[in-house]
C-alpha cells in the first residue's frame, strides 16, 4: 500500500515558506481564520496502563540491571520566559501531521498511515519531527458504541473512523480530531495544530517543483516474489525523483517499517532543499493550485505566515526527525474483533513511550545534534538532521 506521500505532510511548516508569503492576498479578510475546524482535546490525566499490555520481562530485568537508563539523560527542561516567540508566532507549535493511504481527491475514508508530531520552536528556532509508529494497539474514544463495545484499535484506524466515510465522532475535527485525542489519552501529546495530505497532494506537490534529488548511502529494493518490477530498485547514489518516484521510495517497507521511516525523512529532506531554492519562486502558482482545497487543516493564513517566517531562520542541522528506539519494540499479533482475524501489532511499554513523548513536548529529546547524516544517539533512538 502506499503510505508516504502524505508523510509531505510532515513538511507542511515548510510548504507554509512558499504558500506563507502568498497568503494575505489568497485568503484576504480571512487572515486569522483557521482553514478548517480545531482540534477539540480536553485536558487528560495519567492514567494506569490498559491491562491488554505486558511489557516484556526480559525487557524489564534488563533496564532494571542496566546502569544506565537512557531516559534519565534527559537535559534539564528548558524554560521558555518568553511570551511570544519570533515572527509574532507563540513560543512552541506542535502540529499532528498525517499522511493518509486515500487514492482519490477527498478525505472520505483512508488510514493514517504516516503519523507525525512536529514541534516547531519559534523562541530557538527549530523543527523536530517523530515518527509515530501506526501499528500500535490503542484505545480510541467514541468508537465503542459503533463496534460493538469494542474501545481499542491500531493507533492509524482512529483516523479512518473519524472521517465522514465512518463518521464514528462527532468531533468537527473529524479523522484528525480523532487521532489527535487517541494520541493524547494513550501517549499524553500535546497538539495545537493539524494537517491531513493524501497521496495525490503529495505527487502534485514535488511535480511542481520539479522533482527532488535524493541521496541514498546504500541501494534500497523492494521487489518481492511477486512484484521483481525494477521500479522498486534504487541504488545507491543521488536520484532525481518525480512524485510517483518519491512514493515509491518512500512507502517501501521490505526491510522493517523503521528503515520505511527513514527513508521518508530522506525524501522530506530533499524536499526541504527544493521548496527553499530560489528556482521554487517561479513555481509558486503551481504550488498553490495543487494545495488549495487538498489538504485537511485548522491552521490559518496568519499561521501559515508566521510558519513560513520562522522557516528562513532556522540554521542548518536545526530540523531533526526522530523515532522511538527500536529496541523497546517487540512484534507480536492481536486478535481484533472488527476483522476476527490475529492482526500485527507492536508490543511495547506504552509509559516508556510517554516518557519520550514527555521530553518531546518539553524540547529535550532528541538532543541538539547538528551533523548531516544519520546516526544513533546516546539513547539509541535514530536522528536524521537535515542538512
Amino acid at each position: 500500500m502506499t503510505r508516504t506521500q502524505k508523510s509531505i505532510l510532515i513538511f507542511l511548516f515548510l510548504f507554509a515558506s512558499v504558500l506563507g508569503g502568498l497568503a494575505i492576498w489568497l485568503w484576504r479578510g480571512e487572515w486569522q481564520q483557521p482553514l478548517g475546524p480545531a482540534l477539540r482535546i480536553p485536558t487528560v490525566t495519567p492514567f494506569e496502563l490498559q491491562s491488554t499490555w505486558t511489557p516484556d520481562p526480559e525487557a524489564i530485568a534488563a533496564r532494571a540491571t542496566s546502569t544506565v537508563d537512557p531516559r534519565s539523560q534527559a537535559s534539564p527542561i528548558p524554560i521558555i520566559t518568553a511570551s511570544v516567540g519570533l515572527c509574532g508566532a507563540a513560543p512552541v507549535m506542535n502540529i499532528l501531521a498525517i499522511g493518509t493511504d486515500a487514492r482519490g481527491n477527498n478525505y472520505t475514508y483512508g488510514l493514517a498511515d504516516v503519523i507525525r508530531l512536529i514541534r516547531v520552536d519559534f523562541v530557538n528556532p527549530k523543527v523536530t519531527v517523530l515518527e509515530m509508529p501506526r501499528d500500535l494497539w490503542v484505545q480510541i474514544p467514541d468508537i465503542a458504541d459503533n463496534i460493538n463495545g469494542q474501545d481499542h484499535e491500531k493507533l492509524n484506524q482512529a483516523y479512518l473512523y473519524g472521517n465522514p466515510g465512518f463518521g464514528y465522532t462527532d468531533d468537527p475535527a473529524q479523522g484528525p480530531g480523532l487521532l489527535a485525542r487517541t494520541l493524547t489519552l494513550n501517549f499524553g501529546t500535546q497538539l495545537d495544530h493539524y494537517a491531513a495530505v493524501n497521496m495525490r497532494t503529495f505527487e502534485k506537490i514535488v511535480n511542481a517543483v520539479g522533482g527532488i534529488d535524493v541521496t541514498l548511502p546504500k541501494g534500497v529494493d523492494g521487489r518481492t516474489a511477486t512484484d521483481i518490477s525494477k521500479r522498486l530498485l534504487f541504488p545507491a547514489g543521488t536520484h532525481h525523483l518525480d512524485g510517483n518516484r518519491a512514493l515509491t521510495l518512500a512507502r517501501i517497507r521490505i526491510e522493517g517499517g523503521f528503515a520505511r521511516a527513514e527513508n521518508q525523512n530522506r525524501v522530506l529532506c530533499a524536499l526541504r532543499d527544493k521548496l527553499t531554492s530560489p528556482n521554487t519562486i517561479t513555481k509558486i502558482p503551481e504550488l498553490i493550485r495543487s494545495f488549495k482545497g487538498a489538504i485537511q487543516t485548522d491552521l490559518s493564513p496568519q499561521q501559515l505566515s508566521q510558519l513560513a517566517c520562522i522557516g528562513t531562520q532556522i540554521k542548518s542541522g536545526n530540523i531533526v526527525f526522530a523515532t522511538f528506539p527500536s529496541e523497546y519494540f517487540k512484534q507480536t499479533r492481536q486478535y481484533d474483533p472488527v476483522f476476527k482475524k490475529n492482526v500485527f501489532v507492536w508490543d511495547v511499554d506504552f509509559q516508556v513511550l510517554r516518557d519520550y513523548i514527555s521530553r518531546f513536548n518539553n524540547g529535550t529529546w532528541p538532543s541538539q545534534t547538528r551533523l548531516p547524516t544519520t546516526q544513533t544517539s546516546s539513547d539509541n533512538e535514530e536522528q536524521t538532521i537535515c542538512p
